[in-house]
């Protein structure tokens, strides 16, 4: 028997209705290019007979003990034997018979070719309302944004990619989020995406999908902004560090006079709030994106891997202990004015803003001291690997 050129992965969940309908169009398919393939079916712990329609279909049956449309596809594509892999539903909503611009795009050196149903056709009854319209395209347009990705349509269930690219990968998710998180991984480790044009049909099946909007939605969303640790906490981080660090600056000398608006002492502790709270973004940010690295969910970054060259423990502890001695030598001088009045009321004006310098330099104290001892444990991690 030849090796597969293709392997057609379908991952399934009591789909009894269609699955013999999808199968016989992608044999059809497959018998009608001339493409040597083979048609998988992924099942999830099917109750209504699936495993047996899809024997008696001529495809292959994997059993997924683990439940989600992530986890099904996964232990599918783990047995995939063809250098080029393809996934699509089992409710028949796409054309899986139509897979030769996709194959030709793997052979012509793409790593992962994406069905874009925007660009094709979306049948009527189709795809809800609320996913054409709001869903779809705003989680889209997000993985634009935050992934510099060119896909059109990040949740078409219909796409193809080698199986070398899969492996590299490493997918870790098991849900519907799985769709996405391909997408990122592709995106961020520099993979060539390319998209067809294709067309989604109203499924065939009496009962509602298993996609749940909104559950199915946030999951998407929360795995996006998880994987976006500059844009989520870096970024606003030191934005927000800059504006805190830049108001009180200005406002250390004395109050300041904004037209008839006079901003002193609660201002600035505003701003020194502000900017604690930036600077603990920034760390949170340098965190996440270090354990993502060391935990093989994000490429290694060059720019990163210098910063992180220079973030070392004893750096980090150094410069949290010339910001502690600051403080302490800030709050002892509040303190001897203090007592220089006989432990009496103090002028806030005399004394605050000393006062607030004081506590900030501590509290960055701690948060830069123990960042770095943190950071130095999952660096363990880097070396390890």
């Amino acid at each position: 028997m030849h090796n597969p050129i293709v392997s057609i992965v379908i991952p399934c969940l009591n789909e009894a209705e269609t699955l013999a309908t999808v199968i016989q169009k992608t044999a059809a398919g497959l018998q009608r290019q001339g493409i040597i393939g083979e048609i998988i079916v992924a099942d999830n712990g099917s109750t209504d007979g699936s495993q047996e329609i899809a024997r008696v279909e001529g495809a292959t049956v994997v059993h997924v003990p683990q439940r989600g449309y992530g986890a099904a596809l996964h232990g599918g594509i783990s047995v995939a034997r063809a250098s080029y892999v393809v996934m699509g539903d089992a409710d028949d909503s796409y054309d899986l018979a139509a897979i030769d611009p996709f194959l030709e795009h793997l052979r012509n050196g793409a790593d992962v070719v994406m069905g874009n149903r925007f660009a094709g056709r979306i049948m009527p009854k189709a795809m809800p309302w609320l996913h054409q319209w709001l869903g779809n395209p705003v989680l889209s347009w997000l993985g634009r944004t935050l992934y510099a990705s060119n896909v059109g349509d990040f949740h078409c269930g219909l796409r193809a990619f080698t199986k070398d690219a899969w492996i590299a990968m490493h997918l870790q998710t098991s849900g519907m989020e799985y769709a996405s998180e391909m997408v990122i991984k592709a995106s961020l480790f520099g993979m060539r995406i390319e998209e067809v044009p294709i067309t989604l049909y109203k499924d065939g099946r009496s009962r509602p999908p298993h996609l749940r909007t909104w559950r199915d939605g946030w999951r998407h969303l929360r795995f996006m902004l998880a994987y976006a640790p500059n844009w989520v906490l870096l970024t606003p981080g030191i934005v927000l560090s800059l504006i805190g660090a830049l108001v009180m600056l200005w406002l250390l000398p004395g109050a300041q006079h904004i037209g008839a608006v006079t901003l002193d002492i609660n201002t600035l502790t505003v701003a020194a709030a502000v900017m604690l709270f930036g600077v603990q973004l920034a760390l949170f940010g340098m965190l996440a994106k270090k354990y993502m690295i060391a935990s093989g969910l994000l490429p290694e970054s060059p720019r990163f891997a210098k910063i992180n060259a220079n973030l070392t423990l004893e750096a980090g502890l150094l410069t949290g202990l010339v910001l502690f001695i600051a403080g302490i030598v800030l709050i002892t001088r509040v303190f001897s004015i203090w007592q220089s009045v006989a432990f009496q009321n103090l002028d806030p004006a005399q004394s605050a803003r000393q006062t607030i310098v004081g506590a900030v330099a501590l509290i960055l104290a701690g948060q830069v001291g123990f960042t770095s001892l943190f950071m130095s444990i999952i660096g363990l991690n880097f070396r390890s690997r």
